[in-house]
């Protein structure tokens, strides 16, 4: 019995020029190097420039991902950005994307769920594919964090990074086994008791504003661990997958502590386990595919690997999609 599955064809990229060290932070606030380092495995993360939008980020992660794949825009009929840092109120990011490509058929929205946006949107776009309702879909997770964080909080602007990331997806008919190319399983989670946790301070309806990131960043690590191998393990019951089975872990890159802890609880290998939160900061919904992106550019992710994503984010929300490159 055969079925659809939303297949992989390419991924892509893009990260602001402009590098922010954490010396060059030190210099702001009170702060050092090692304590950054030592705290977190962060070293350097990109901002954006002035003028330069979320929605160019994620054009350019876009076509990188379209160059990748080796297909042409008009072939993509749904956009999927996740971001918590659009260019406005509304219109949906995803439609400035969707008119940057020059794209104006199908469908684009945005979605929010934080950090874990990216794994959200592959879930939402899976379900679309698997159904018929379209065809081929573009996943984004870009976002300008630099734009909501108080530069004077040492515990929060350390944290952070701005850049984009994409995949092209394809409904294909595949065998229906756990050997199938394409997202195998997804499993998405919230809890909105966790809300205060961490959270931006505005917003149109309550203050009129954008307002700053804030985080309870001991409890927010207390939760992490727990909840990501949650997700994680109702993948592995979902497929009959297992650690040693899986050829690459691509966590949401926050805390490097986190990644550590949750991959030694779940006893997946540390040669195995995908980490560019040193170069890249904390880039909420863009982690998770700049992180495949390097991962495939490099050579290490190759056709017919296991890839274990996960993610958690304020809200909470949490989740993990487990797919066959």
């Amino acid at each position: 019995m055969t079925a659809i599955r939303s297949v992989v064809l390419g991924c892509g990229s893009y990260l602001p020029q402009r590098v922010l060290t954490n010396a060059e932070l030190a210099a702001k606030v009170d702060t050092s190097d090692e304590w950054i380092v030592q705290r977190t495995g962060i070293r350097q993360r990109h901002i954006a420039a002035e003028g330069e939008f979320t929605s160019h980020l994620a054009i350019n992660a876009a076509r990188a991902a379209l160059a990748h794949a080796g297909v042409d825009a008009q072939s993509i009929d749904l956009i999927v950005l996740a971001t918590s840092t659009p260019d406005q109120t509304f219109p949906a990011t995803a439609v400035a994307v969707q008119n940057g490509l020059g794209i104006n058929h199908g469908a684009a929205f945005d979605l929010q769920a934080v950090c874990s946006g990216f794994v959200f949107a592959l879930a939402s776009a899976d379900n679309f594919l698997r159904t018929g309702a379209f065809k081929r879909a573009l996943v984004i997770g870009a976002e300008t964090f630099s734009r909501i964080l108080d530069w004077n909080d040492r515990g929060t602007c350390v944290l952070f990074g701005d850049g984009a990331g994409a995949v092209v997806l394809e409904a294909q008919a595949q065998p229906g086994t756990p050997s199938d190319r394409g997202v195998l399983t997804t499993h998405l989670r919230s809890d909105g008791r966790h809300k205060g946790k961490l959270y931006v301070d505005g917003g149109p309806s309550s203050t009129q504003t954008v307002g700053h990131l804030r985080m309870e960043g001991r409890e927010v690590f207390k939760h992490a661990v727990g909840m990501i191998t949650d997700v994680i393990v109702d993948a592995f019951n979902a497929t009959g997958a297992t650690a040693d089975s899986i050829d690459w872990f691509v966590p949401h890159q926050a805390n490097k502590r986190i990644i550590d802890a949750s991959a030694h609880k779940l006893h997946i290998a540390p040669q195995k386990v995908v980490l560019t939160v040193d170069l890249h900061g904390n880039t909420s919904a863009a982690s998770i595919p700049l992180a495949l992106a390097v991962a495939v550019n490099d050579g290490r992710v190759k056709k017919g690997d296991l890839v274990l994503f996960e993610a958690m984010g304020g809200g909470f929300t949490w989740g993990s999609a487990l797919l066959r490159w």
